[in-house]
């Protein structure tokens, strides 16, 4: 079983606890449930083009930063330009929480990504109910049609939808509805990273795509060299969040990287 089976597995178990403690009324009746959200898709092109993230560990890395708030870092990034703000919120294996979004949510203006494993409709409203603008679809994780059908009722919850793939049989994927693709540079079942396989990726989706290059961005030179292949976001957490200060780390990429 490799990691993304591990992950996924507990997910299902994880899903069964949450939906006998909350049930799907209590997730609508919630404070952030009616709010309008922000568009990732907009920001992406008026701003720096950054996803920045607030992780504190992955399964690859253990832990990389559990030392700062969320809202410290995602304030930092605000005011430094990112396009948006994406957060783990999965407990075993990235150390999140839903908590994490709630309490930045009312102190930014900027989309806020939940990123999880979605795989149950449960935990869409969920992401609405906690204020999360975008969700992450894994591609490695889900059929065509769960992504065809998950996309729609995202939609129906005025929630964007960021779509991973990884590989080129994933490509299938891709449909007009998507709001963005993001192309993970990391595969998730070894995490062995590989810059150009994502070009490569890029290459073959149609050319009014929003594309989002995910993972294994290291430095500035990375990130340039991406931006002249084309992709319009990046989304990078653990080259700012690896620093005791992340939000000071994210400013200094951005004024080299302009």
């Amino acid at each position: 079983m490799n990691i993304l089976d591990k992950i996924i597995h507990r997910k299902k178990k994880e899903l069964e606890f949450l939906k006998a403690e909350i049930s799907l009324q209590q997730l609508k009746d919630s404070e952030y449930f009616g709010r309008t959200p922000f568009s990732l898709k907009k920001t992406l092109k008026n701003k720096s083009g950054i996803i920045a993230e607030f992780k504190r560990q992955s399964p690859s890395k253990g832990v990389i930063n559990d030392q700062v708030s969320p809202l410290e870092v995602a304030s930092a990034y605000e005011r430094s330009g990112a396009s948006g703000i994406s957060i783990l919120t999965d407990k075993d294996f990235f150390g999140g929480s839903f908590k994490d979004i709630i309490q930045i949510r009312d102190h930014i203006n900027i989309p806020i990504l939940r990123k999880d494993f979605m795989i149950d409709e449960y935990q869409f409203y969920e992401a609405k109910s906690m204020g999360a603008d975008v969700v992450l679809l894994i591609a490695a994780c889900l059929s065509v049609s769960q992504v065809r059908d998950f996309t729609d009722l995202a939609h129906q919850l005025n929630l964007e939808v960021l779509l991973e793939i990884h590989s080129e049989s994933e490509l299938k994927y891709y449909n007009t509805n998507v709001d963005m693709v993001g192309i993970n540079n990391r595969n998730l079942k070894n995490f062995d990273v590989n810059l150009d396989h994502s070009v490569q990726l890029k290459n073959q989706l149609p050319e009014d795509v929003l594309s989002v290059a995910e993972s294994g961005i290291y430095s500035v030179e990375d990130f340039k060299y991406l931006k002249e292949k084309g992709f319009d976001g990046f989304l990078m957490g653990e080259f700012f969040m690896k620093n005791q200060n992340p939000g000071k780390k994210f400013s200094e990429f951005i004024s080299k990287a302009q």
